[in-house]
């Protein structure tokens, strides 16, 4: 199946192409063969979904112009080229000030892409809070780049949390890792959010050894996973779910229910291509939002053990 009949699905009939794309032809991914143009035609299928994890969000772009073909780079600032409109938040940092990009339009998606953003990284705080997340994140990194080994770390992540009672929610990071999502309630201050995930991947490391670390240093942690916390700083990102991945095969990073996270689970299944599929089935995130949690409590118990 070529690329333009396998994408047919991404631009419902009832709703025009996406407009204002500059080379909406130029080939993102060589071997798929998928455009520009099948890019943002996919973000505006799965808008609705996107949306409640960009909207009021500051975003950092991942921009890969010329796709697998070139290079890729991480922007901050809003970049020239997007229309005027586009909502920004001034935010300051120790070197100065960055206007972030405002997440949650569609025409800011689609401008986006335009622009070669293929990854949408997210703050996990609203733009109106900027030092209040309303998610945690664990981020699971496998050094031994087998993603069968980050199966079982996800399910130690969720079997602690659910100890703290904390409701999680899986997704693929689009790569080898899985990021374990747990919303709460806006309140507490990113300092203190990173201090809870810091404390409990110290715990899971020390309880797990051979399977956990949280080794900052590539060389020492050896083929564990990596749990890496710092998700959860002021100004860092993570990549949102229903992202589309600059990686070969255009991987999706997908919500995920707990009963999926198996044994014989390959997140490269996921795909801009197939994804038409998941969009058929119900949610596994249906009423994240709706999930957020106490924080106080849970952090107050890991703090006594």
């Amino acid at each position: 199946m070529n690329a333009t009949a396998e994408l047919a699905f991404m631009t419902p009939a009832s709703r025009p192409p996406p407009v204002g794309l500059s080379h909406p032809e130029k080939v993102l991914w060589p071997d798929e063969g998928y455009s520009k143009l099948d890019l943002a035609k996919f973000y505006l299928r799965v808008f609705p979904k996107l949306a409640p994890f960009v909207r009021d969000r500051l975003l950092a772009l991942e921009r890969c112009p010329e796709g697998l073909r070139g290079e890729c780079f991480f922007q901050k600032e809003k970049p020239a080229g997007l229309p005027e409109d586009t909502p920004t938040r001034r935010i300051l940092h120790q070197k100065g000030f960055t206007n972030y990009v405002v997440g949650g339009r569609r025409e800011t998606q689609t401008a986006l892409a335009n622009l070669g953003c293929i990854a949408v990284h997210v703050w996990s705080s609203r733009a109106r809070a900027p030092r209040k997340p309303d998610w945690i994140c664990f981020d699971l990194d496998p050094a031994s780049g087998r993603f069968a080994d980050t199966i079982g770390a996800a399910l130690l992540v969720r079997d602690a949390l659910e100890a703290l009672k904390l409701t999680s929610f899986p997704k693929t990071s689009g790569g080898k890792g899985l990021h374990v999502f747990v919303p709460i309630r806006s309140g507490p201050d990113a300092d203190d959010v990173l201090r809870f995930a810091q404390r409990l991947g110290v715990r899971l490391a020390a309880a797990f050894p051979d399977q956990l670390t949280v080794e900052a240093r590539l060389r020492d942690r050896g083929k564990r996973v990596y749990l890496d916390p710092f998700r959860n700083a002021f100004a860092q990102t993570v990549v949102a779910p229903y992202s589309v991945r600059c990686r070969p095969g255009a991987p999706v990073s997908t919500p995920l229910a707990w009963s999926e996270v198996k044994p014989g689970l390959d997140p490269d299944r996921f795909t801009m291509g197939n994804f038409e599929k998941r969009l058929a089935r119900q949610d596994p995130w249906e009423g994240f939002f709706q999930s957020r949690q106490s924080f106080t409590a849970p952090n107050s118990a890991l703090a006594r053990l």
